[in-house]
Order: C-alpha cells, then sequence, then structure tokens
C-alpha cells in the first residue's frame, strides 16, 4: 500500500472537505464547554462581557454553519440538503447528526439570546420595533437558563463524540470502525476548542498572558492532551492486537505519507511540543500571550492533521 498517491487513494468515500467539517465541530465543540464552564463557576456581573463566554458565542454557530455549509456544498445535490433536514432516519447515523444539529444549534441562539439580550433589545429598539414581541421568548428563556446550559453542555460533548461515531459507523473500514475513536474525537476537539479560544481572547479580546481567564484555562490543557495521548495509544493498541485487516490497517496508516503527517503533525506538532512547552516552561514564559499564541497555534495544527491522518489512512485499509 505505499504505493497509493495520498489525497486520491483507492476506495475513498471521505475526502478533505469532511475532514475539515470534523475539525471545525469539535473547535465548536469543546469552545463551547469551555464558555458555559468558565460561566458556571464563576460569578460573572456581565457575562457578555466575558472573553472566554465570547468566544464560545462566537466559536459555537459560526464553526458548525460553516462546516455545514462544506458538507452540504460536497453532495452531488446540494440543492437537495434540505430534505436532510425533514426525513428523519433513526437506523442512520447521518440523520442522527441532523437532529443533533437541529438541538445544538438551537440551545445555542437560546444561550446567546439570553447573554446579549441588552444588546439585542438595543438593537430592535432602534431598527426593527415591530420585532419586539422576541424580547418576550428571551425573558421568558432567561428563567430557565439553567437547565439550557446543563442541556447545551450535554450536547456540545456528544456533538465532539458524533464527530467520531461518523466515522466509526464506516463497518467496511477496519480502522474506522474503532470503539475509541468517539472518545479520541472528543478529546482532541475539546482541546482544539481550548487553543481557538486562546488565539480569540488573546488576539480579539487583548487579554494579558496571565489573566485570570488565561489561567483558568492553562488548568484544562495538560490533563487534556494526556488524555488525547492515551486515547491514540488505545486507538493503536487495538488495532495492533485486532490481528487480520485491523493489523494491516494499522501498518498502512503509519507507513508511506500518511504516517509522515502522524508523527510529525500529530504526535510532534499538536501533542509533544505542546505537552512539553506546558509542562516544563517557567511561568514567566507559560503566561506570555506571544507563547501561549504559538502553542495555540501548534494544537490546531496537530488536531487538523489527526482528522485528515484518520480520515485518509483510515480509508486505505478495506475489510
Amino acid at each position: 500500500m505505499n504505493d497509493y498517491i495520498p489525497f486520491h487513494t483507492p476506495n475513498l468515500v471521505w475526502d478533505s472537505s469532511i475532514a475539515i467539517y470534523l475539525f471545525l465541530l469539535g473547535i465548536s465543540s469543546g469552545a463551547v464547554q469551555l464558555g458555559i464552564a468558565y460561566k458556571r463557576t464563576h460569578k460573572l456581573a456581565e457575562p457578555s462581557a466575558n472573553w472566554i463566554v465570547r468566544s464560545a458565542a462566537i466559536l459555537g454557530p459560526s464553526t458548525v454553519i460553516i462546516g455545514l455549509l462544506l458538507l452540504i456544498f460536497h453532495l452531488a445535490r446540494p440543492w437537495t440538503f434540505w430534505k436532510l433536514m425533514f426525513n428523519y432516519q433513526l437506523n442512520s447515523v447521518m440523520s442522527m447528526g441532523v437532529i443533533l444539529f437541529q438541538v445544538y444549534m438551537a440551545l445555542i441562539f437560546i444561550w446567546i439570546a439570553v447573554l446579549f439580550k441588552k444588546q439585542l433589545e438595543a438593537l430592535i429598539e432602534k431598527f426593527a420595533p415591530p420585532l419586539r414581541f422576541i424580547m418576550q421568548g428571551i425573558r421568558f428563556a432567561e428563567r430557565i437558563i439553567t437547565p439550557v446550559e446543563v442541556l447545551l453542555f450535554i450536547f456540545a460533548a456528544v456533538l465532539g463524540a458524533y464527530t467520531g461515531f461518523l466515522l466509526s459507523a464506516l463497518i467496511s473500514y477496519p480502522m474506522l470502525n474503532n470503539p475509541v475513536l468517539p472518545a479520541l474525537f472528543l478529546a482532541s476537539g475539546t482541546s482544539s476548542g481550548i487553543a481557538a479560544t486562546f488565539l480569540i481572547i488573546l488576539l480579539a479580546g487583548k487579554l494579558r498572558g496571565d489573566s485570570e481567564e488565561v489561567h483558568y484555562i492553562h488548568k484544562f490543557e495538560v490533563p487534556i492532551m494526556v488524555t488525547e495521548l492515551g486515547l491514540i495509544v488505545c486507538f493503536f493498541v487495538g488495532l495492533y492486537f485486532g490481528g487480520g485487516q485491523k493489523t494491516l490497517a494499522l501498518q498502512n496508516a503509519l507507513s508511506g505519507f500518511w504516517g509522515v503527517v502522524f508523527w510529525i503533525g500529530v504526535m510532534l506538532i499538536g501533542i509533544l511540543i505542546p505537552l512539553f512547552a506546558n509542562m516544563m516552561a517557567k511561568d514567566s514564559l507559560k503566561y506570555n500571550r506571544t507563547f501561549i499564541i504559538w502553542v495555540s497555534v501548534f494544537d490546531l495544527i496537530g488536531v487538523l492533521c489527526l482528522r485528515y491522518f484518520i480520515l485518509y489512512a483510515g480509508q486505505l485499509t478495506v475489510a
């Protein structure tokens, strides 16, 4: 299998659009979980003014919308996508995903509407007074915001895991049909959400590297990266001891072009460099804005490489 063309392998069903789609959903999942966790553990006088919460409000819906647009235009007949939105088949992973997206997006827009109630009310009063009735719905949502946030947190976690379930449903590919995949994608998605949040709070929010928000996020970085590393080991150990086509899938994946992507892109750039940088750096460096930005960029590159590696290398070997 070493003579394949990297992006045009035999038996290829899903391509780069799907890899980017999975990457974007992971960012949404991780950023929203982080934003809700921060809001609920801190008594914020004005949550909409906090940059971790703002990052969740920005990244949560925008990455999903971009990802879904990529998926729509990836269809053979993009103009028929609306049929997928209303024709549910509970035995289909894709259809279950559609239901998940619809509930997730409804919850996140309710959450954002409550967060930015004052700003929305001012805009409606200024530009669209006939829409004042919307504020009644937002005030009602404000009274039930606690269960909304709990549900949104759960659905964000399910979204992160769903990206792995989507691939593991391809039972004809031994490497992808792996029970560890959902947990691995949830962990790596959370990692990418943290990295993307760092970039927004430091570049757009212009927070200091030693701000309270940065200290809070740093508590999760190393544990999540260690978890991700452990799940990668479990993923490959399962393939190695699976025998037959699973072992062949492992050999094919870790050789040639995609083997290089894994060892350099995923392991070195995405995990080992950020992990050791966070563990070994002194506080003066660890809370330096430039240092955090570079570590976050490396983390995002690693997670994107992981999505590409799993997707393409996973389709090299057929059962």
